[in-house]
């Protein structure tokens, strides 16, 4: 009876934390640490959503009974390194591309912004991959059991369609299918739930998804100099200030016209 109740309390504490990555936005963490109307998001409020997050986590492993074995809130095999270092290789080459589809260059950030977007980036990884590859897989793959063990679905079947059911919770709690997001992000938020959700289970444990993942965030940001919401090509505030300024060749007299030298 008390193995139940834990098993069901841990499953409401794995909901709430699915409420708190849809709520990310309001907060203005993960993939909306951005500025926005040239303002950063406060600080507290992201201090919040993080702590939040890793509060939910600690509970997690805490409440449930197993979450090593049933919820996959361990490091791994070892071989997940190996796995780990071809995830953040991927990972580093697609935000390479990224950064080239969208300004045909690396846009590195200004240094000031290094401490709060890496924080950001690492913490982000850390949360989704406990909840959404390691909680939320976890609990569909429970939910299946049964069907398992009678054979009415083979473990393979069962496995496959635990990491897809997760990876459409992680897309949709996401939020970057909404109007006006770039969708590049939406594609690579799905690419991220199904390999990673692949790596926790083929290792038994989050380490090597969460490693990945968290290389890839940063490297996003590392080359865009965003945390996932890059604008369209030649809205950027460097590139709005390029258009501003006199042309070369020309210079401003003093009503305002400008002329050739």
């Amino acid at each position: 009876m008390e193995h139940d109740l834990r098993v069901l309390v841990a499953l409401g504490l794995t909901l709430l934390l699915v409420m708190l990555r849809v709520e990310a936005e309001r907060f203005g963490a993960a993939e909306y640490d951005e500025p926005v109307r040239g303002q950063r998001p406060s600080i507290i409020r992201r201090l919040a959503w993080y702590i939040l997050g890793v509060g939910g986590v600690l509970a997690l492993l805490f409440v449930h009974p197993s979450p090593e074995i049933d919820l996959h809130l361990t490091v791994g095999d070892r071989s997940g390194i190996l796995l780990a270092l071809v995830i953040a290789v991927i990972g580093v080459g697609q935000a390479v591309g990224l950064a080239y589809l969208h300004y045909r260059r690396l846009r590195f950030p200004d240094i000031s912004a290094y401490p709060g977007a890496l924080a950001n980036e690492i913490l982000t990884a850390f949360i989704d991959e406990t909840v959404f590859r390691g909680a939320v897989l976890g609990y569909l793959m429970w939910a299946m059991g049964s069907a398992v063990a009678t054979g009415t679905i083979p473990v393979g079947t069962a496995e496959s369609l635990a990491i897809l059911g997760s990876t459409v919770i992680y897309a949709l709690a996401t939020r970057l299918g909404a109007p006006n997001r770039d969708r590049y992000m939406l594609v690579l938020a799905i690419l991220i739930g199904l390999v990673c959700g692949w790596a926790t289970l083929s290792t038994l444990g989050i380490g090597a998804a969460f490693l990945g993942h968290a290389v890839t965030r940063v490297a996003v940001f590392l080359t865009t100099g965003h945390a996932g919401q890059p604008p369209a090509r030649g809205s950027e505030v460097e590139d709005m200030e390029k258009r501003r300024r006199t042309p070369d060749g020309w210079h401003a007299v003093d009503r305002g016209g400008v002329r050739e030298r």
